[in-house]
């Protein structure tokens, strides 16, 4: 099933986690399953053949195109690609998904209005509806030259200065610390009659980069910072963070892989010696509080579809759900004038700006946006560099293939062999991505490995090529050459490599 041993991931009162740099006991037990309980003796056996890392790169591999089983989309490439419905999805659950389609795109406004069902907007907010993060479902961008400043954010965060906010962190109790005024992300955008909380101001330094052969790659190094904070100066702790918006598409597989087969690849003490060191998240699920295996966010923060897209009501445009029912949104107890906006809350609907059939609409949707077909997944160049991909070591972190539960609760993401070239464990990257936010279990240096699926169609679908947690790196090399700490030799032989090898590669990396 994997290339790495079957571990089992327990953390009891005997045992220690690193936090802040801090060895803390943990009070409470996580305890997740060693091996799948899905499977029967000869499907098991089935699964572990096909997810097996291939030798042979002469030829693609048996449904390699299909990177998203029978639910991968096979429609035209267009600027449409990531909005498709996964195929799959029986007729009589079409309109669910058109429902939170519409919904997805709703364009939410402040509170009072005439459109009842569509206020409560903020107080402070940083987008009007989840399309302006995620512009045809895709991936986020920097504020530049003219580009939607929605689709990317600053998170802000202090680290745990108590041993009892340590074990708080150590327990899964809690992510972070937020700042005391500005609270846990910077709201660029507010209602009428109240101040936004400031701009994000980004200043690039460029460093060069010289590749086997001579050829030379400029890197930009980006600083951040906050322009007119509108309540003050932020904490001195308090640490900024970038976060582009990712992509949208194949959501509900990656909550289809069984967390036996996750934590399979995970190596926290690196073992093995093989320098790849991957480590769990675990977080609480927002409406049980029950540890759950983190798996979605920049830093698997969140561990299902419903607990990543409450977040975002709440955080990026101040609508309340029942997951996340404070109708203020991210105002804190010092910004009082913000507390006291009217709220869009209206009880013949329910108690929340969003009610749940709203949330689970959402959810629905979010989950079944279909991965659109390989390109050219057969072609000689492509499975060149396939294997360049293999020998650089990048499969160790980017785990080509997963078997998704058969008793998944949504059939559609049921018993489907996927590819999204990603462990979903956290990594260090080394000090040039670091932001220096801790994030519940990952450190200011951890990341948790992106899915690749769909990557090669992110200028059609997205109007752009940047790419990383930041979109500092404008192209697919960039993006590479900024790999650090446990991706430094991966980084170190893509460097290595002459120009053709390296532009097989990138061919590979189109191609998914």
């Amino acid at each position: 099933m994997s290339p790495f041993p079957a571990r089992r991931l327990l953390f009891s009162a005997l045992a220690c986690a690193t936090i802040a740099g801090i060895s803390v006991a943990l009070a409470a037990g996580f305890d997740f399953p060693t091996k799948r309980t899905d499977l029967t003796q000869a499907d098991a056996k089935r699964v572990a053949e096909v997810t097996r890392p291939t030798t042979d790169f002469s030829k693609a591999e048996p449904y390699e195109a299909m990177q998203a089983g029978g639910a991968t989309s096979i429609d035209p490439v267009t600027q449409d690609a990531f909005s498709r419905i996964s195929a799959t999805i029986p007729f009589e659950e079409e309109q669910p998904f058109k429902l939170g389609n519409a919904l997805f795109k709703k364009l939410w406004v402040s509170a009072p209005s005439s459109t009842l069902a569509s206020d409560g907007l903020g107080p402070l907010f940083n987008a009007r509806s989840c399309m302006n993060c995620h512009v045809n479902d895709g991936r986020g961008r920097p504020p530049e030259a003219g580009a939607n400043t929605a689709s990317m954010f600053l998170r802000l965060a202090r680290p745990a200065r108590t041993a009892e906010e340590e074990r708080a962190i150590a327990n899964a109790e809690i992510l972070n610390f937020p700042d005391p005024v500005y609270g846990r992300q910077l709201q660029d955008r507010a209602v009428a009659g109240l101040p936004s909380e400031g701009k994000m101001k980004i200043e690039y330094t460029e460093e060069t980069v010289t590749l086997a052969g001579g050829e030379i790659v400029s890197l930009r190094r980006p600083r951040y910072s906050v322009d007119n904070p509108g309540y003050g100066p932020l904490d001195p702790a308090t640490t900024i963070s970038p976060r582009v918006a990712p992509a949208m598409i194949g959501l509900g597989l990656i909550e289809a892989i069984p967390e036996a087969d996750i934590l399979a690849n995970a190596d926290p003490d690196d073992s093995n010696g093989d320098g790849i060191s991957g480590k769990a998240a675990i977080v609480r699920d927002h409406r049980t509080g029950k540890p759950a295996l983190g798996r979605f966010g920049w830093k698997a923060q969140n561990a299902s579809v419903r607990d990543q897209s409450a977040d975002a009501f709440a955080s990026d445009i101040g609508i309340s759900t029942p997951d996340r029912p404070a109708a203020y949104g991210d105002c804190t107890e010092a910004q009082g004038t913000c507390r006291d906006m009217p709220d869009g809350v209206q009880k013949r609907l329910g108690n929340e700006e969003a009610p749940g059939p709203i949330l689970d609409l959402v959810t629905f949707y979010s989950a079944n946006l279909a991965v659109p077909a390989r390109r050219k997944a057969s072609f000689p160049e492509t499975l060149n560099g396939k294997k360049v991909f293999y020998d650089s070591g990048c499969a160790a972190c980017h785990v080509p293939k997963f078997v998704t539960r058969r008793d998944s609760a949504d059939k559609a993401q049921s018993f489907q062999l996927i590819w999204p070239y990603s462990d979903f464990l956290l990594h260090d990257m080394g000090e040039g991505l670091a932001d220096g936010q801790q994030v519940g279990f990952a450190s200011g240096r951890e990341w948790r490995t992106p899915p690749l699926w769909g990557i090669g169609l992110t200028r059609t679908v997205s109007g752009h090529s940047f790419f990383l947690h930041d979109g500092r790196a404008r192209n697919l090399t960039e993006a590479i050459l900024w790999h650090g700490g446990e991706a430094q030799k991966s980084r170190d032989a893509f460097a290595s490599l002459p120009a053709d090898s390296r532009q097989a590669l990138i061919t590979f990396l189109e191609s998914l």
